[in-house]
């Protein structure tokens, strides 16, 4: 008699969850490079309802039912936006399927991003702040020294006086190995990184968060209604169980 509860219990978190997953897009909705992501939900396996069977064991099927909500999978918006002009030297952007190479500075690990927003670190390599190191197309980190440098459209980085500094690296993955986005908005890769030099590189632009603020508002509307809606229907549920064993059960 108490499994209503289930079903607005469970609603309330996925709507909770489906809330936090849209207020982080749009608290990102000017972050360069940044990719939405969309929330789903599933229901635990219905479960059959039967009649109790007779004397001769024959069972009736009274219909399906699924007791909860449950969180699905986070789908992340890949596609890209156009670009922002900044003038930075060290800001860059690409335009085609491709990902910057970043080495993490705490461990050995390699992910990637988006955001071209470097600068140097104090030994003079390039850099994304809070993150780590510009890989290069082989895969080792790019020594410049200096921000006063030339960048082409495959992404080779130039003095001004025309010295070769590096290349930085531009890297995708097939169809089937699309990396996902962790906890810090880089994104990890589960299959091999390929160089792709079908790309452009922009330097001096920054990417476009993909984020639709009209359209995450309207969700934001839509979830929040749908989570005060089921918690009114609790408190609504729990002042009907009350009676029921306060008042009835006394009959």
């Amino acid at each position: 008699m108490f499994k209503g509860f289930y079903n607005l219990t469970s609603a309330m978190l996925t709507h909770g969850r489906n809330l936090n997953v849209i207020s982080n897009n749009m608290a990102n909705v000017s972050t360069s490079g940044y990719k939405s992501d969309t929330f789903t939900a599933t229901t635990f396996d219905d479960v059959l309802w039967s009649r109790v069977g007779n004397k001769n064991k024959i069972y009736e099927d009274l219909g399906n039912q699924s007791y909860i909500t449950a969180p699905s999978q986070l789908y992340t918006d890949y596609s890209q936006e156009g670009f922002d002009a900044t003038g930075g030297v060290l800001d860059f952007a690409i335009e085609g399927d491709g990902y910057f190479a970043i080495q993490m500075a705490e461990g050995d690990q390699t992910l990637y991003t988006r955001a071209g927003s470097f600068s140097l670190d104090n030994e003079g390599y390039l850099t994304l702040p809070g993150a780590g190191r510009v890989l290069d197309e082989a895969g080792a980190p790019i020594y410049l020294l200096t921000d006063k440098l030339k960048c082409d459209e495959r992404g080779t980085l130039y003095s001004v006086q025309g010295d070769f500094l590096g290349r930085i690296g531009v890297f995708s993955f097939g169809e089937d190995a699309a990396p996902a986005k962790d906890a810090s908005g880089l994104f990890q890769a589960d299959g091999e990184a390929q160089l792709n030099d079908n790309v452009r590189v922009h330097n001096g632009m920054l990417e476009r968060s993909n984020v639709d603020w009209l359209q995450q508002m309207t969700k934001m509307i839509s979830a929040q209604r749908a989570y005060q809606s089921a918690a009114s229907l609790s408190k609504m549920y729990d002042e009907v169980m009350n009676h029921a064993a306060s008042n009835i059960g006394r009959m």
